[in-house]
């Protein structure tokens, strides 16, 4: 007598037999899981693509932006007296000897607790009477030129800044560059919360960020520039193919003579700072 091919109630299947269900093959259904979405591709490099990175305070501007928008925040009555007076002796000593993280790092926490209950629309206007009223004629012409040469050869601009994003934003759309990337200012509901939304842009941060725009725009950053006053921006400036120091500090000029990267040495010139701010408004106008 044949046995049953079927198993005794109670007992395991034969080895090595699936008992899993089958696809639904009701007449109708589609068996096949649907796919979810194909993450979007990196662009190609595209050997058209450049890009300049500039730094902004002490690079594109003289002096240090946070303290020039503590100058704007006092006169829209935002601040106080004595507040003006910490920011005024903080700009002096960042324009003598340079960038200092420490000193960087109070003004910026106390402008995070200024701006807490104000608006984004706010300190946009905060932004552009800063620029308006002091940044134009801080503007080192030589460093404008030179961004502008870029723009002519069809190269994009950058700024990238330990500042705040929005007065970024404003330089960088006042000179009619690309595009600005910043430290950002968490918001909720359009009002700032006087906390950070990320990191600070700042030494390698500035770096990583540089090389997601580059990634974004299909660049190589051997193909890309870099301008920078300070020895806290090596990373930057050493991921790019072509580097330039700008009024280096110590730390950075010893670093670009050993590795003979070009620098700009710059002088205070008011008239053609002037100049160069007058130049930005007649673009921006036209």
């Amino acid at each position: 007598m044949v046995a049953s091919a079927e198993p005794t109630p109670g007992t395991d299947p034969t080895p090595g037999t699936d008992t899993t269900p089958g696809p639904d093959t009701t007449p109708g259904t589609d068996p096949t899981p649907t796919p979810g979405p194909a993450p979007a591709p990196a662009p190609a490099p595209n050997p058209d693509t450049v890009i300049a990175f500039f730094d902004i305070d002490n690079t594109l501007v003289r002096g240090a932006t946070v303290y020039l928008v503590g100058l704007g925040a006092w006169r829209l009555k935002l601040l106080r007296f004595r507040d003006v007076a910490s920011f005024v002796w903080q700009q002096a000593r960042f324009i003598s000897v340079g960038e200092n993280m420490k000193h960087t790092a109070t003004a910026r926490n106390r402008a995070l607790q200024l701006i807490a209950g104000h608006t984004e629309q706010e300190l946009r206007e905060l932004g552009e009477e800063v620029y308006r009223r002091q940044i134009t004629a801080r503007l080192w012409p030589e460093v404008v030129e030179a961004a502008e040469d870029h723009l002519r050869r069809g190269h994009e601009v950058w700024l990238l800044s330990a500042t705040a994003e929005i007065v970024a934003e404003t330089i960088a759309g006042q000179l009619g560059f690309t595009g600005a990337r910043a430290t950002r200012f968490e918001t909720r509901d359009g009002v700032f919360t006087g906390r950070l939304d990320g990191p600070m842009v700042h030494a390698e941060v500035k770096a990583r960020v540089a090389g997601g725009i580059a990634r974004e725009r299909g660049a190589r950053l051997d193909d890309c520039w870099a301008y920078s006053d300070s020895g806290n921006d090596l990373p930057l400036l050493g991921a790019v193919g072509h580097p330039v120091a700008v009024n280096p500090d110590a730390a950075l000029r010893v670093e670009a003579d050993r590795r003979r990267w070009p620098v700009m040495a710059l002088r205070r010139d008011r008239t053609a700072a002037r100049a160069a701010g007058r130049a930005a408004r007649k673009k921006r106008q036209a």
